[in-house]
């Protein structure tokens, strides 16, 4: 085991994830306990599946900022900073947006001006997280973050707010804002595809790109070059996947949904027809019952009641 092996497991406290992770705790128990008692009759407040949501969010932040995978995404290899910067894009960002009631969105965020709109259209938010995602991966932005904590909270916390704001289409808590099941499809693949070319610039990269990860004291024994790679295919095939099962996740729950209205469509136009039946049948005239034989007499009778035949011309 080398010193980066030594220096990496030498647990290291990291303040600033602390306070932060304390705050966000406080702000959902701040959101629950003040503002939502005091949502004027509304029946939607905080649900136990928002506070488990908002739990998860936390969760993940927490792991994704603090030891010992900070120290590892910073200072050793560029692959578990790509894990890291999907975590905070692509898991927490969701988890926040499920977690947050309507009536909480609709403060935030003002949909009566028509510029919010505008901002927040899928194709907008899209192209704009996926530039952000490209600059981020920028030789320049990836060496000064690892030597500038002021710049690096930056690019996290851009990358951060821009993810919320993609997400808003799939999952967001205003429906104004949410595309339908096929548009969701489409956006998420769309996502999906976007990040081809900077995991290709990664993977397909000669020599070193970033000179703040290419230490002589090799974590794990992972080579710069070999590093790289495993962030690009992180990048791309992990990141993919992800979005591709929540894709089948939307189909299948779309699926379900129609399946469910016909069965209802056709339970109701059964009853239909019945009700119309019986309705039917109360109108009709009663039938004389001729499950008794006519006898000779009966005969008679009818013929003697119709009267003599009638006289021909």
């Amino acid at each position: 085991m080398g010193s980066a092996d030594y220096e990496l497991w030498a647990w290291r406290p990291h303040v600033e994830v602390w306070v932060l992770v304390l705050v966000a705790l406080a702000l959902g128990w701040y959101v629950k306990r003040v503002l939502a008692p005091a949502v004027p009759g509304g029946p939607e407040k905080v649900t136990r599946r928002q506070g488990v949501m908002y739990l998860l969010a936390v969760g993940f932040l927490w792991l994704a900022s603090d030891w010992p995978v900070h120290d590892i995404s910073e200072e050793y290899l560029y692959s578990v900073h790509m894990i890291q910067h999907l975590l905070i894009t692509l898991v927490v960002p969701p988890l926040l947006l499920l977690a947050t009631p309507r009536w909480l969105a609709s403060r935030v965020v003002d949909l009566s001006k028509p510029w919010t709109r505008r901002l927040l259209r899928p194709i907008v938010v899209g192209v704009v997280f996926n530039v952000v995602v490209a600059i981020t991966h920028l030789p320049w932005v990836v060496n000064t973050s690892a030597t500038n904590g002021p710049f690096h909270y930056t690019a996290h916390l851009a990358l951060f707010v821009t993810a919320i704001a993609m997400w808003l289409p799939v999952c967001g808590p205003l429906p104004e804002l949410r595309l339908e099941p096929f548009g969701k499809m489409f956006y998420l693949f769309a996502m999906s595809v976007l990040p081809t070319v900077p995991a290709g610039f990664l993977t397909f990269a000669q020599g070193t790109l970033y000179e703040a990860y290419d230490q002589q004291v090799r974590l794990w024994g992972i080579g710069v070059t070999a590093d790289q790679q495993a962030a690009g295919l992180v990048m791309k095939i992990v990141g993919g996947l992800y979005l591709w099962t929540i894709i089948a996740g939307v189909f299948f729950r779309w699926s379900a949904g129609n399946q469910r209205r016909d069965r209802q469509m056709a339970i109701s136009a059964g009853s239909d027809v019945k009700a119309g039946c019986s309705a039917e049948s109360a109108e009709r005239p009663p039938v004389a019952d001729d499950s008794e034989p006519l006898t000779y007499k009966q005969v008679e009778e009818a013929f003697t009641a119709s009267g003599p035949p009638p006289k021909e011309l």
